[in-house]
């Protein structure tokens, strides 16, 4: 394809309001940067935010979203090494990947392992990087301990849940009673956030406490989430996705929760909370956040080929019909991440 086709947000629109904009030249890179062929991008939360206003450092509109991507490098710039031509690579990139042609940093592209769909490691790649430090670099997890995941069903809980599994720690999921069956077959104790009371159901499974709160959701209920810890306890806060349809600031949710983290960690206890970014330390030193994001997601490969993720592709539509995909995507009906090919 000799065609550049993208997917344009033009401002707070519906999903049917996104344009495709088609017939633009292959973009060509610069020095130390390479042109992916996209292969498989993805429908993230932040894409559902982003159409409302609503991601807290989101660009003015309009804009191309897509969150990461895996794809083929094209081409490169002066400087990229030779051998890169032609390698399948993964890449996190907050806006641009809903393109048939995106160029990026060399240095912050991620080998797929060869044998791995592109569609099935896309789904991986800024959710199994989220899971990973997550559960490893945040929360430190260990074999036996005993957590819960908010959204146990969605893009980063369904990764979430398998990753600490596979470390050998007992996992309580929340979601809608549609998905229950395949928590279950996860080893993934369900709960029905619409039907209980899961801060009750939470206590009669886990009387001492859980381990890490995985909380998504943000909101008033993330005082539950901090109530449920068991002493030395982590609480993960990773969104604010109770205020999705909300209107005001996009920043104020945020900042509240970092306030609460804040007084939460300045409190005499043993419980600990953080704000988890993905992009946390990048502005301090790129080189050691691209060598933590190598390695992490080199650990989510790994992990795949070895059997203990099994990737949940929601469903996989072309790029040109991204408007249905994100309406999927928001409909709260699927499990796994929505993909979009070229």
């Amino acid at each position: 394809m000799n065609e550049l086709v993208e997917v344009v947000l033009p401002g707070q629109v519906e999903p049917e309001g996104l344009q495709i904009r088609r017939g633009g030249a292959v973009p060509t890179p610069g020095p130390g940067q390479v042109v992916v062929r996209m292969e498989a991008t993805g429908v993230s939360f932040a894409e559902q935010q982003m159409r409302r206003g609503r991601y807290y450092d989101q660009p003015p509109f309009p804009f191309v979203p897509g969150y990461d991507l895996v794809g083929t490098v094209l081409t490169g710039g002066e400087g990229v090494a030779p051998g890169l031509v032609g390698t399948r690579v993964a890449a996190l990139l907050k806006t641009g990947g809903w393109a048939t042609h995106v160029v990026v940093d060399a240095a912050d592209v991620v080998p797929v392992p060869d044998g791995i769909d592109a569609a099935e490691a896309e789904t991986l790649v800024v959710n199994g990087v989220t899971a990973w430090q997550m559960l490893h670099r945040t929360a430190r997890v260990r074999p036996g301990q005993t957590v819960l995941v908010h959204g146990a069903n969605g893009g980063v809980g369904t990764v979430l849940v398998q990753l600490a599994r596979a470390a050998g720690v007992q996992v309580i999921g929340t979601a809608s009673a549609r998905h229950h069956d395949a928590l279950r077959a996860h080893g993934v104790v369900p709960v029905d956030y619409r039907t209980e009371d899961v801060p009750a159901r939470v206590r009669a499974l886990a009387p001492g406490g859980v381990d890490a709160v995985f909380d998504h959701v943000g909101g008033p209920g993330i005082v539950d989430s901090w109530r449920l810890l068991a002493p030395g306890g982590t609480l993960v806060a990773y969104g604010t996705a109770a205020t999705r349809d909300a209107t005001g600031s996009k920043q104020w949710p945020v900042l509240k929760l970092l306030g609460r983290v804040w007084l939460w960690n300045a409190l005499p206890n043993r419980r600990r909370a953080h704000f988890y970014n993905v992009w946390a330390g990048r502005a301090l030193s790129k080189a050691r956040f691209r060598a933590r994001l190598r390695a992490d997601l080199t650990q989510v490969f790994t992990a795949l080929q070895r059997g203990d993720l099994t990737p949940r592709v929601a469903a996989r539509l072309p790029l040109t019909r991204a408007a249905e995909a994100l309406r999927l995507a928001e409909s709260g009906t699927v499990a796994g991440k929505v993909v979009l090919n070229p």
